[in-house]
């Protein structure tokens, strides 16, 4: 029996969750999850942002964002203040633990990143990058009709 290659969608969502298994183990004697690294990726990219806006940068819905934003300030890894100009609305951002976590975490996430990529020409992993960012943006919009 002739079986088709699995789709391309199927193949994305496995090395997500490769990525995710190994992330999980290299991250767990620091006490993070795979996504509170992820917010604090975001948050030291991007200072002083909401939570709705955390929430879509680090892929989560606002809901779950809660709860990560209070495990992460309880660990004083984020702050929150609030927005000078717009007294009701509260901001994130990274406190120097928080980016001395990211620091001490950052050769090991490069070394998985190199171990995914090793059988890669440059060229290949310049392509790969500009192609799931083009993916990323053309899925931005929302679900499918």
């Amino acid at each position: 029996m002739d079986r088709a290659a699995p789709s391309l969608l199927y193949a994305v969502k496995q090395v997500e969750l490769a990525v995710r298994a190994h992330l999980d183990d290299l991250l767990r004697p620091s006490g993070t999850t795979a996504l509170q690294y992820t917010a604090l990726t975001v948050l030291a990219r991007r200072a002083d942002l909401t939570s709705a806006e955390l929430a879509r940068n680090a892929f989560v819905t606002p809901q779950s964002m809660g709860d990560l934003v209070t495990a992460l300030e309880r660990r004083e890894l984020i702050t929150r203040h609030r927005d000078p100009r717009h007294a009701r609305r509260l901001l994130i951002s990274l406190t120097p633990t928080g980016q001395a976590l990211l620091e001490r975490v950052e050769p090991q996430v490069r070394a998985l990143e190199e171990q995914m990529l090793a059988d890669l020409a440059a060229p290949e992993r310049t392509a790969l990058r500009d192609y799931l960012n083009r993916c990323r943006t053309a899925l931005a919009n929302g679900p499918a009709q």
